[in-house]
């Protein structure tokens, strides 16, 4: 008979690659991808992974997907945790209890109470799992195995995306396992592979020695007592597969053609060819243990993988004493197992196993047994958690009960929209609506693709809804159903689509205006007129009135969810005149939100009031306060959006090395978030922090694909351009800037339409007193960042009307009002020094070498120039910075290439000509041929042309 063994054999490397890192994990977590064809050994290795761990103390967390539980969010994250903390429940640590609600989302059963939570999304409850791993580690780390991720659902994947890539940080070992078939979960793994973040291992076939010993171990021997024959049968037959090396060398024991006789093992027959040796062995296996048990075990398979003794025994009708003897003899006979899950959960030893026992069957012998096991899951959980719904309809559909599966599957959706998980409740609809398509799931289809982003999918079931009779209840229901889509599209500002859906809302609502969708109706109206065409003025105020309807009526019916939605907006159509009126309306906003419990709409508030803080004041002690707040909450989405804004916030205030930090964390969270709106605001911040310092090939990388961005174009290029001592450039940028806001109303104020480009213009002489007086009238002048520009173009404008001393206070005041913003206030003195040397006032000079000792410091060539240029032209001592080899890149300093001549080479590399150079270096024509003349010599270089390639990666692109 074939002996039991417990040695691993052939998967040595493998096996040490996870088991070494356990020692070390306070020193940093680890993630590999077993990626395998079934049978080669990957829960093998999990099993030796987490007894190794066990034997170093170290906690393990084991979970595993399903094929027929892909529609249950998290089965493997909700078993891996339950297999630690089933029995004490959630840990009592103070550091989790913020936590709380997210990983609700996992463990239902850990909800503290029926307080609302804010909409958590996939990331935060990924933050709240990451915590509770951090903790559950301790002092000596832990392991998360995750077995069968080919079966894995959405909302597991995008979860363990973000572990993936925040596990460095934390004491986790993770295991994952997969087959090399297409799913997501083999995208996750190659994804993980290029960015370095996880290992991927693919386990191959067993070389001829390993199977020698894997065959020897199998049957209690030396490798010198299989017989040659035995193994040559092995190397031809089962390719390296361990599963099927024991099942080949079973079946032959068990066929009596290898024998153990006084000699040892020696071959009587030939045995029959695969894979008919290893089904025939499965099934004589199964046959020796009674009929009972045949039929025991092919209902087990039919319920998959792993399956209760409870459900198979309301299948079979066996009593529970012969269910017990059956599994434990199934156990002895290698072809089940006791299952982590739970003391009355088992799983057969290896999915073919299962494969086996079904294979022979007719398609109405598998139809007889999955309804069989069907009626036993209905009959054990008549009110079925989400699992066993989904196992209950899987098997209705192998039954040929279509009708019956398209109901499970239809609550199985219903169930996962209402907890919140979109991306799921969509596959058993859409399943449920193919099996039987009838009215009525249409409907929560549309709120699962609206609620997911799917706005396009949304509106392709819209159209298959039925015509609701006139006047009755249904006509309010599809009302609001139109609404939200209506919303969501104004809100993605697909205007089309919004105004054919308020359409639709507006006629359902016609005898029966409804307060709430109607409320809502005219806060989408609101938004399509501010978002038409028309003076910005008259756009405001007629918006203004419908929202402001909308809120008293939502207000009014006690429809609270509307009334945010209608504050808020009336917040952003006040910022355009008055910002103490939007901040009345976000603090209204705010009190709704806190009245009606409503976290969501709380902290949109609280983060809103903190960035209009900023803006009236350039302080960020609200907003910090705010996200403090949404960390607290675990709302991570939120925590994100102040992100970006403090990284603005340090670009302007030119902390580049902070703001570089906070760009790249928040660049790993939008990408695993996918949000447009997230991913849209973080080129913004890109563009900002190369635009201020200069980078124009860093810039060009954020361009927006979808068109022009006023803030990209003001806090990018504009800035970029006046650093690069191009003005004209500047301007056009600043042009395009008003032009898009002036079409195009934005609630974004920092771009520099009326702040940044009223100086360009008054330093060019194009801009006098009407276009400031038309500048000041609007309250986004009065923002810090604008004020500060506004100012020192008055100073300007003073000087240049004759007014010296007015010119000079102002001027003063600006540097005041700029003390915050150091590159800004010394781009001001630069230009308002030009000024001030022409009409004859102020002290230009000590200007000039404050923007000098800055810019050169900076690493800005061109305008650190600019000013040795002026102060030379004024006749004023200069810094004198030729020695200054330390901004010029070592290559080019080794081959004597001087700070002027490297100021020539930058522009050089952007193909710009001679006079061009000269204007922007302020040195003449003639000047500029000699530099040309020494830096290509130095360079080896024949012509200009060649220079681009030649400095490519050591100067900045201009």
């Amino acid at each position: 008979m074939p002996q039991p063994f417990t040695r691993l054999i052939g998967r040595q490397r493998e096996l040490a690659l996870l088991t070494d890192p356990i020692a070390g994990l306070r020193q940093g977590g680890r993630a590999v991808f077993l990626v395998a064809e079934a049978g080669l050994g990957k829960s093998r290795l999990g099993r030796e992974t987490a007894a190794a761990a066990a034997r170093s103390g170290v906690p393990v967390l084991r979970g595993r997907a399903d094929a027929a539980g892909t529609a249950m969010p998290f089965r493997p994250l909700t078993e891996a945790i339950s297999s630690l903390l089933r029995d004490s429940g959630p840990p009592d640590a103070p550091e989790l209890l913020l936590y709380r609600p997210a990983l609700a989302r996992l463990i239902p059963q850990w909800r503290q109470d029926d307080r609302a939570a804010p909409d958590l999304t996939l990331i935060e409850v990924a933050e709240a799992l990451l915590r509770l791993l951090r903790h559950v580690g301790g002092p000596t780390g832990c392991v998360l195995l995750l077995d069968d991720l080919h079966d894995a659902d959405t909302e597991t994947l995008t979860v363990l995306g973000y572990l993936l890539d925040n596990l460095a940080d934390l004491p986790v070992l993770l295991v994952a396992s997969s087959r090399p078939e297409p799913c997501p979960a083999m995208d996750l793994a190659h994804s993980a592979a290029r960015r370095r973040v996880a290992e991927l291992v693919e386990l191959g076939p067993l070389g001829s020695d390993d199977v020698a010993l894997l065959a020897a171990a199998v049957l209690g021997v030396e490798v010198g007592g299989v017989p040659g024959a035995v193994l040559d049968r092995m190397d031809s037959a089962a390719g390296g597969n361990p599963f099927f090396v024991e099942e080949l060398v079973t079946a032959m024991t068990d066929s009596g053609v290898l024998r153990h006789g006084p000699g040892g093992w020696h071959l009587t027959g030939v045995d029959p060819p695969v894979p008919a040796t290893i089904v025939h062995g499965v099934r004589e296996r199964v046959r020796r243990l009674g009929d009972s048990a045949e039929d025991l075990l092919r209902i087990a398979a039919t319920l998959g993988p792993r399956f209760t003794l409870t459900v198979v025994r309301s299948a079979t009708g066996l009593d529970e004493a012969t269910v017990l003897r059956i599994a434990r003899a199934a156990v002895a006979a290698r072809l089940l197992e006791p299952d982590e899950t739970g003391s009355d959960w088992y799983a057969f030893r290896h999915a073919l196993t299962a494969e086996a026992l079904l294979g022979d069957l007719l398609p109405p012998e598998r139809a007889a047994l999955a309804r069989r096991a069907a009626d036993a899951v209905e009959h054990v959980h008549p009110a079925p958690a989400d699992a066993w719904l989904t196992l209950a309809a899987d098997l209705r559909c192998a039954a040929g009960q279509d009708a019956l599966a398209a109901d499970l599957l239809a609550e199985a959706g219903r169930r996962a929209l209402a907890a919140g998980f979109y991306t799921s409740a969509v596959a058993p609809l859409e399943r449920s609506h193919q099996l039987r398509p009838v009215t009525g799931l249409q409907e929560p289809l549309v709120r699962a693709h609206l609620a997911g982003g799917h706005i396009d999918r949304a509106l392709g079931f819209v159209g298959e809804l039925p015509v609701p009779y006139r006047g009755s209840a249904e006509e309010r229901t599809r009302a609001e159903l139109h609404a939200d889509i209506a919303f969501a599209a104004v809100m993605a500002e697909r205007i089309p689509e919004a105004t054919e859906q308020l359409a639709v809302a507006r006629d359902l609502l016609r005898d029966d205006p409804a307060p709430g969708p109607g409320a809502l109706l005219d806060v989408v109206d609101a938004r399509l007129i501010f978002l038409g065409s028309g003076p910005l003025e008259d756009r405001i105020a007629v918006a203004g009135r419908l929202a402001r309807q909308a809120a008293d009526t939502a207000e009014r019916r006690d429809l609270p969810d509307a009334a945010c939605r209608a504050w808020q907006f009336l917040a952003v159509l006040a910022r355009e005149n008055d910002y103490a009126e939007a901040d009345r309306c976000l603090e209204r906003m705010l009190a709704v939100a806190e009245e009606h419990d409503l976290p969501g709409w709380r902290l949109d508030a609280l983060l809103r009031l903190g960035v209009t803080h900023f803006l009236r004041t350039g302080e960020v002690d609200r907003l910090r306060q705010a996200q403090l707040t949404a960390d607290r909450a675990g709302a991570i989405a939120r925590s994100t959006f102040a992100d970006l804004a403090f990284a603005i916030m340090h670009v302007l205030r030119g902390d580049y090395g902070t703001a570089a930090e906070v760009v790249e964390r928040a660049d790993r969270v939008t990408a695993r978030m996918r949000h447009p709106a997230a991913r849209q605001d973080l080129m913004v911040a890109q563009a900002a922090l190369a635009g201020h310092r200069g980078l124009r090939a860093d810039l060009e990388r954020c361009a927006p694909e979808d068109g022009p961005d006023v803030r990209v174009t003001g806090l990018g290029y504009a800035v970029c351009a006046l650093l690069e001592e191009d003005h004209d450039r500047a301007a056009a940028d600043l042009d395009a800037v008003l032009a898009q806001e002036s079409q195009h109303p934005s609630a974004y104020q920092l771009a520099g339409g009326r702040g940044l480009r009223l100086l360009v213009e008054a330093h060019a002489g194009r801009a006098g007193w009407p276009e400031y007086e038309d500048v000041v009238r609007f309250p986004s002048a009065g923002v810090r960042w604008n004020r500060q520009f506004v100012l020192f173009a008055r100073a300007v404008l003073l000087g240049r009307s004759g007014r010296p001393d007015a010119a000079a206070e102002a001027f003063e005041e600006a540097v005041l009002v700029a003390e915050p913003f150091p590159m800004a206030g010394q781009l001001g003195r630069r230009l308002v020094a030009e000024a001030a040397i022409t009409d004859g006032w102020g002290e230009p000079a000590g200007w000039l070498r404050s923007a000098e000792e800055y810019f050169h410091g900076a690493g800005v060539p061109a305008v650190a120039g600019a000013c040795r240029s002026l102060l030379r032209r004024i006749g004023a001592p200069r810094p004198h910075r030729r020695r200054g080899i330390d901004a010029v890149p070592g290559e080019l300093a080794r081959l004597g290439v001087s700070v002027r001549e490297y100021e020539v080479l930058v522009l050089l590399a952007g193909s710009v000509g001679n006079v061009e150079i000269g204007r922007r270096l302020f040195i003449s024509p003639r000047t500029v041929e000699k530099h040309v003349a020494s830096v290509l010599g130095k360079l080896g270089l024949a012509d200009r042309g060649a220079v681009p390639a030649r400095v490519r990666g050591l100067v900045p692109t201009p």
